[in-house]
């Protein structure tokens, strides 16, 4: 399922989107439908690595230390 990434232009809330078909996103916060989108990252999984899971990191569109996708649980009071 593709997941998108926008910034809403009526709020400025950022977040991220199941998007379907012709389906088109619509802010959490505020419901607009005027958003912009954002370049998405996206991780890769190596395949067959005996290697124990790591933490990601960092989220990597804005840099919050509770990793990817964090940018999207902020502002959602």
């Amino acid at each position: 399922m593709p997941i998108f990434e926008y910034i809403c232009k009526e709020c400025d809330h950022h977040f991220e989107a199941l998007v379907f078909g012709k389906e088109k996103a619509e802010c959490p916060k505020c419901h607009a439908k005027k958003l912009e989108p954002q370049l998405s990252v996206f991780a890769v999984s190596a395949k067959g690595s005996s290697a124990s899971p790591s933490p990601s990191g960092a989220c990597g569109s804005c840099g919050d230390p509770r990793g990817p996708g964090a940018c999207s649980m902020r502002n959602m009071n």
